[in-house]
């Protein structure tokens, strides 16, 4: 086995740091594509026709930047896009015929002191016309969920919210407010949203990925939306729109993990990344990257990324697991950001 250098230059307050990490030899390889024009921490990946499409970031003070960018993989160029028509950040995504849906996420108190206010915004963003439409607002307010497709409907599971009665206005790591286990169905044939089970264990930052008409919820963060709060959970809950019911829990994460990024190919989901609480000012992030099979209920490591992150974008384009940007570090002193412009390719058909 022989062992492959790399480096890692990231940004952090206005000075640059260089890592060095190791990686051991895999069949499969980690390639490299352009890097994203604007690096941000929080952003979220999705691909539609054929492209991957990344929104999102987060600047110091949790300011949302609202970013769109655009990448084809057979170019290799990034193009830029409308921005998001509010700018918000812990959104959830869903892409259906061509279209890309958003759904709720949290925004920045206008004055006073920043906090993550929790909104019930629903978009639909049409690529082919880079043209954004406001649908009807989710009946819950809350950041963080997961959002899947079966049977032409979206389903918005889990997130973070306020108490019920609660008077508080924004989540924040010092005041009361809890994961979610809501799950609410959008239809955009009638614009409507309906109630649903809710989700077992509530949960905030998880992936998610449909197998069969089946939706899996994937580890994430219980008791509050912020991991120096929370705990993660390595729990794998299956949802069946069909019978609106929940399973039986299925083989859990072998790295429990949240702010993860994700993508599902030939019936399999894929998770990369993530983070942890540790003891210090810095969060423990990974590079972890692991496959669960519903069909067997397993799961399999792939190669490691090169770099740990969080809060990074990642979907699968034409059977190549791309991962764009994120924080190479989470905490640390306030308005400090240590993110990476890298967008690195896994090709998971490579033997």
């Amino acid at each position: 086995m022989f062992v492959l250098m790399k480096t890692l230059r990231i940004v952090a307050a206005g000075f640059c740091l260089t890592f060095v990490l190791f990686s051991g030899a895999y069949a499969q390889k980690w390639g490299r594509l352009a890097p994203i024009p604007e690096p941000a921490e929080e952003v979220y990946g999705i691909a539609a026709g054929g492209k991957l499409y990344v929104f999102g970031g987060l600047a110091p003070q949790w300011t949302p930047k609202g970013m769109v960018y655009e990448h084809d993989p057979g170019a290799d160029k990034w193009t830029k896009k409308k921005d998001m028509p509010l700018a918000s950040h812990h959104v959830a995504f869903a892409e259906l015929n061509g279209k890309i849906y958003v759904m709720g996420g949290f925004t920045k108190p206008e004055k006073g002191p920043t906090a993550w206010i929790p909104i019930n915004n629903a978009w639909e963003y049409d690529p082919a016309k880079d043209a954004w439409k406001a649908l009807a607002p989710l009946p819950t307010k809350r950041g963080s969920p997961n959002a899947a497709v079966v049977g032409g409907k979206i389903y918005v599971i889990g997130g973070a919210g306020l108490h019920p009665g609660s008077k508080e206005t924004a989540v924040h790591p010092a005041r009361p407010h809890r994961a979610l286990g809501t799950n609410e169905v959008y239809d955009p044939a009638t614009n409507k949203w309906e109630t649903r089970s809710p989700m077992p264990t509530a949960r905030n930052h998880a992936a998610v990925g449909v197998v069969n008409n089946k939706i899996y919820i994937i580890g994430g963060r219980i008791g509050a939306a912020f991991i120096t709060r929370a705990s993660n959970t390595d729990v794998v809950e299956e949802y069946d729109p069909a019978t609106d019911q929940w399973g039986a829990v299925k083989a859990p994460m072998p790295t429990a993990r949240s702010a993860v990024a994700w993508g599902t190919y030939k019936g399999k989901i894929y998770v990369a990344g993530g983070e942890e609480r540790s003891g210090g000012p810095w969060q423990r992030t990974f590079r972890a990257v692991e496959a669960y099979d519903p069909r067997t209920n397993t799961w399999s490591h792939l190669p490691p990324m090169t770099f740990p992150r969080h809060g990074l974008a990642g979907d699968i384009v034409n059977g190549k697991f791309h991962l764009v940007s994120g924080d190479a570090a989470s905490g640390g002193a306030p308005g400090t950001q240590i993110h990476t412009d890298v967008h690195e390719v896994l090709d998971i058909e490579a033997k």
